[in-house]
């Protein structure tokens, strides 16, 4: 019960850090340059969907694997809206991608399932996501 408190408070130490860490960076989602902050910020930036993906995706384990102008170990953002129209079948198509993970799309590195974010926020997070073309 001790090492899953410690193991606990060490997890939200590091969301703590983590969201502190993201918002000194300019509210985000962005990456550390001040080119690629610059090319995010966008007309979409005060767009509903764009607010409440970009908090969705500032709370998860995304940005381990993505960033939002350059590639990563996956895609960057851009990529990603590029390839994509901004449909509801494809928002449907990559909140599934999301949650149960893929392969193929972007090379042999597969995309990690995330089966605890509901359908709901997996939407949000890709409405944001296509709204940076």
């Amino acid at each position: 019960m001790v090492k899953q408190k410690t193991r606990n408070m060490k997890k939200a130490g590091y969301i703590i850090l983590l969201a502190a860490g993201l918002s000194a960076c300019g509210g985000g989602a962005e990456t550390k340059s001040p080119e690629s902050a610059a090319e995010a910020k966008t007309d979409n930036a005060k767009h509903p969907d764009y607010q409440k993906g970009l908090a969705l995706v500032a709370k998860s384990d995304c940005l381990t694997c993505h960033e939002i102008a350059k590639p990563k170990i996956g895609p960057s953002y851009k990529e990603v809206a590029a390839k994509y129209e901004n449909t509801e079948e494809n928002v449907q198509k990559l909140a599934a991608t999301i949650i149960k993970g893929g392969s193929g799309n972007w090379g042999t590195v597969p995309m990690t399932a995330h089966p605890a974010v509901s359908e709901a926020d997996a939407q949000q997070m890709v409405k944001y996501i296509l709204l940076l073309k």
